[in-house]
């Protein structure tokens, strides 16, 4: 009988295996002796296999994959089976080394290769008993995801190596395995940052990845009315005696979770109550999250980074965000990138105004685009006064332009068919002097109004087009709704200030034409007549002309603009 020490120091004992080595048994199994060859797919298929095993086989394969061609995919699909991701390191290593192998001799297995690394993109599923009844769900409290996502990654980068093509087969798998939104938020959360690191390593995937991610964050977007998740949050709020403040925008959200670790946590009462809302705060944290990271190097923002990434964020805005009318918060990207650098906010101001006046594109198209200008200048605060004033000097002009052209012609009456465009470059106009009033006017107030007076909009208000009777101030409550990962939003957000009551006095106050500028204005002066059947400026708010629950005192007057059906 050996001692402790001579048994410790002796060799392992070898695997039992059967039919000799994998070479003889694979030419076995051409010549059609296949006891061997089942043999060898049961011992694989094992649920009880040992780690030895497993590394004595890979090994093997590893050098044999010549033999595993088109006609062998059954035992293929078993390798790529096999429980290597929760195995030792030595396992590990000779499973990516296998992979490697595998794909650069039998470029036929490619897909099935990067099917089996996408499905391990999120939570394993594990079969949970309640009562009499088992129900499969994912194992969101695993702790090993981080690391095992990090294998995966790694072991995507290793195909990639040997077979340049792999992100042309990659990208349709990418979508297929897109868990539906009703899945658990920890699975949403955990696809989307691996799918938002796969861009990393294979850059020419990140704008069809990015559309995709924004795609499905859109579904998650629509799929909660803004009316539905304000009811969930008032029946919180009644339930649990807690107060919330609410506010709804085009820019306007709220982050709700805090980060432990690589796994986001939200306390209850920090947590939507609308599911899906839920599961739309935390990813619209991931994606904020990306953003950052990728634009900031050490620290400081890397310009060219930001400007490539911007540039395909833009795109993805046009393709996906301008035509979506229920659109409430996922538009909050680019308000985001465009806070880093004051010229990243005056480009995509630049490019919705090219939008709104070219008359080539679809009429809703270039509404929408002005209603995102009319939110941008409302609401972001890094936009400084000076450029507001320079985007209302050439809104206004554009405006002055477009009523010479029709004042004098067939359809020269109001009709938001025919004028929609100009409608909505009306409603941005008056929208932003809501919102900017005081920074237009601060200072010296009568040299702001003399300003004001000088953009002529009592010609605008009364030309025969009659915009009042289409974009119409009213106290509502647009901008005051359930707010989405405001945290992250809120440095950049310019809120709804009211006049002062001298203020009101002194916009009340007439100036007549040919005065100095220290005498007052009276473009505003008189009440604005009340329409009917008209929706809100944002797109969000296209199909419907819904009211928060929530109080609207200091909300804006709101301009509207009916859109053709």
């Amino acid at each position: 009988m050996q001692g402790g020490d001579e048994f410790i120091s002796s060799p392992p004992k070898k695997t039992v295996r059967f039919g000799g080595t994998l070479t003889d048994i694979l030419l076995k199994h051409e010549k059609g002796e296949t006891t061997d060859f089942e043999l060898l797919k049961h011992q694989l298929s094992d649920p009880d296999i040992k780690d030895a095993q497993i590394i004595n086989w890979l090994h093997e394969f590893r050098v044999s994959v010549a033999y595993l061609t088109k006609e062998r995919e059954q035992l293929v699909s078993i390798l790529l089976k096999l429980p290597w991701l929760r195995r030792s390191r030595e396992v590990v290593e000779e499973y990516l080394g296998f992979l490697g192998n595998l794909v650069s001799a039998q470029t036929v297995h490619l897909r099935p290769c990067l099917r089996m690394i996408v499905s391990h993109f999120h939570p394993p599923r594990i079969t949970i008993r309640e009562g009499d009844v088992d129900i499969s769900d994912s194992d969101d409290d695993d702790e090993n995801l981080p690391e095992n996502f990090n294998t995966c990654h790694r072991a995507l980068q290793t195909v990639a190596r040997y077979v340049p093509s792999t992100p042309q087969f990659l990208m349709p798998i990418l979508v297929e395995n897109f868990p539906f939104i009703n899945k658990s938020e920890r699975t949403l959360e955990c696809y989307v940052h691996n799918l938002l690191r796969v861009t990393v390593y294979l850059p020419t995937l990140r704008l069809q990845i990015l559309e995709l991610i924004i795609e499905k964050l859109l579904k998650l977007d629509v799929s909660s009315p803004q009316q539905d998740i304000e009811d969930a949050e008032e029946t919180a709020h009644n339930s649990d005696s807690e107060e919330k403040s609410t506010e709804e925008g085009l820019f306007d959200m709220e982050e709700d979770e805090e980060r432990k670790g690589n796994k986001v946590v939200s306390s209850s009462s920090e947590r939507m109550a609308h599911p899906l809302a839920e599961r739309l705060d935390i990813l619209m944290t991931i994606l904020f999250s990306y953003i950052k990271d990728i634009c900031h190097v050490d620290g400081k923002l890397d310009i060219n980074n930001t400007k490539d990434l911007y540039r395909d964020l833009v795109s993805v805005f046009d393709k996906l965000i301008l035509p979506t009318h229920a659109s409430c918060h996922v538009q909050y990207f680019m308000f985001y990138i465009c806070s880093f650098k004051l010229g990243l906010a005056e480009a995509f101001l630049d490019h919705l105004w090219k939008k709104l006046r070219d008359p080539n594109n679809p009429s809703v198209i270039r509404q929408t685009a002005g209603s995102y200008i009319g939110s941008f200048l409302a609401r972001a605060k890094f936009i400084p006064v000076v450029t507001v004033k320079a985007c209302l000097d050439l809104l206004v002009n554009w405006m002055h332009k477009y009523i010479d052209n029709q004042d004098t012609g067939a359809n020269a009456y109001c009709d938001v068919a025919l004028h929609g465009p100009f409608y909505s470059t009306c409603q941005t106009v008056f929208y932003t002097f809501i919102f900017r009033h005081k920074q237009l006017l601060d200072g010296n107030l009568r040299k702001g109004l003399s300003y004001l007076q000088s953009l002529n909009f009592e010609r605008i208000v009364m030309c025969q087009l009659n915009p009042l009777k289409i974009c119409i101030p009213s106290i509502v409550n647009l901008f005051a709704a359930i707010t989405r990962s405001k945290k992250t939003i809120d440095p950049f957000y310019q809120f709804w200030e009211e006049l002062s009551a001298e203020d009101l006095e002194n916009l009340k106050k007439p100036i007549k034409k040919g005065t100095s500028e220290d005498e007052d204005d009276d473009f505003l002066k008189g009440e604005t007549p009340q329409n009917d059947g008209v929706v809100g400026i944002a797109p969000n708010s296209y199909e419907s002309n819904t009211r928060s629950p929530v109080s609207s005192i200091g909300s804006p007057p709101e301009c509207f603009v009916p859109y053709p059906q």
